[in-house]
Parts: C-alpha cells; structure tokens; sequence
C-alpha cells in the first residue's frame, strides 16, 4: 500500500490518474529516443514530473540508448544515484521521486552487425567504439548489468522453450524480494539496490574468498567507489536468489563478470 500511494501521487501530479484511483501496478515507462530533457526528468511551466518519475517503483525503459541526446541521458544520472529528482523553476523548487529500474538497450554499432563479417560495415570494428562512446562513462558506471545478446536467427525460433519457465522465474524474484523486505525492516533501503554505507557492508561483506576477489578486481578494472558498491548490492542479490545467507566468492564473480568492458578496437 506505501508504494502504491507513492506511484499515485506522482500519476496524480502529471494528471495521469485514472478516476482517482490508486495505481496497483508498478509503471513501466518507454519514452522515445527523440524525448527532451524535460520530458525525461521533468520540468516545463508547471515544473510537471518526467519519465524518470513517472516510473518510480517500476522500470524505465530506454530503446536505442545511443540514439538519445547525450546531454539528456547525463540528465538521469543524479536521479539513478539518488533516487529523486530535483526540478528547479524560475516559479518553483520541486522534488519528485525516481526510484527506478533501468533498462536499456543498444545494437552495438550504428549498423547492427557488428559480430557478422558478412554483413557489418567496412568501418567494423572501429564504428562500435564510435557508436558506444556517445554514451558517458559516468553513466555507464550507474548500470550494473551489462549483457551482450547475440542475433537471434530463424534456427533458434525453433528450438524447444527453456526448460525454466517465467514463472519459475518469477517466484524465485518473489523469495529474493521477501528476503530483503526482512532484511531491511526498521530502515529506510527497501531493497539491496537502496542499500548504502554500513547497512550495504553489513548486509553484502563477502566471506574471505570473495573480499580478495573483489580487491584484485578492484584493482585490475580499475573500479570507481560507485561500482565497487554497486557489484557488493549485485553479489548480495545474487545471492539472495540462491538463498545463500552470506554473498560468497561465486556470487562476487558474476556479479564482476556483468560489469562493462571497454569495446574492442
């Protein structure tokens, strides 16, 4: 019921409310690649909420990230650290919520084929450095997953479904979420991702193995404070979802093995 009010008040603020009643389902935003600064973290006349907002407690979806203006996507980066965004007027000095999920999606260079010798372009492999540098390292330092997923092709549409279902997925999501609403009683973090200070290295100290781990990584990919934190809150989710009580060193590998590599030249 708390974050369904909280999901409400902010619709209520853009006038996207339906009748009056609260919001049961958690938002899911896909703004498109044209979308200004405002329209994405809020702003205008009325210092109106953006999409960074109107997803709080659900999931911002951004398609073609490279195609998004730069200086627009840099515009997400407070909001995603802090989990508010502040909208400042001539008129007025409004703070909205923008605790989200973000997921993005990107081809690897501006002609998609990067991996396929006969049809990527005679720039390759030099467009895809191109194309990924119009996205800052600061905010790439703020998205803890990086998957690469290869081209699906006509043989792969008929192969047999996997073996794990969605909802095999989903209710093993569900006992990870019951885990940290546990874990987190009594303080403000709802989530290992709102986790920070000494409750994040309370919560998510590895065992020895694992801090060694981490420090040679640390090291070796020359990780900023902000993605240091950020593979502790992916290792311990990991590991809540294994219903591992303490994150160990298998849990701090993947959590390394997601974070982002520099394109190859």
């Amino acid at each position: 019921m708390p974050e369904a009010l909280e999901v409400s008040m902010v619709a209520s603020m853009a006038g996207e409310l339906d009748g009056g009643r609260l919001v049961r389902t958690r938002p899911f935003r896909a703004p498109h690649h044209s979308a200004s600064m405002p329209a994405l973290v809020g702003g205008g006349m009325r210092a109106r909420p953006g999409e960074v907002s109107l997803a709080h407690l659900g999931v911002l979806f951004l398609d073609e990230l490279p195609e998004f203006q730069r200086g627009v996507l840099d515009s997400l980066r407070q909001p995603l650290e802090t989990g508010t965004v502040m909208v400042a007027r001539a008129a007025a000095h409004v703070s909205y919520p923008a605790r989200v999920q973000l997921v993005a999606a990107m081809n690897p260079c501006r002609c998609g084929h990067l991996g396929d010798a006969a049809q990527a372009c005679s720039r390759a492999p030099k467009c895809a450095a191109d194309y990924q540098s119009r996205l800052s390292g600061p905010l790439l330092d703020r998205i803890d997953l990086h998957v690469d997923v290869p081209a699906v092709s006509a043989a792969d549409l008929t192969l047999p479904p996997p073996a794990e279902t969605s909802a095999i997925v989903a209710a093993r999501v569900a006992a990870a979420r019951a885990i940290q609403t546990a874990r987190y009683a009594g303080h403000a973090a709802r989530t290992n991702a709102e986790a920070d200070g000494k409750l994040l290295e309370a919560a998510a100290t590895p065992d020895e193995a694992g801090r060694k781990l981490l420090a040679q990584a640390a090291e070796a990919l020359r990780l900023s404070a902000r993605g240091y934190h950020r593979v502790l809150r992916v290792a311990r989710t990991l590991a809540d979802l294994a219903g591992a009580e303490q994150v160990l060193r298998i849990h701090v590998a993947e959590a390394l093995s997601y974070r982002r590599r520099a394109p190859t030249n």
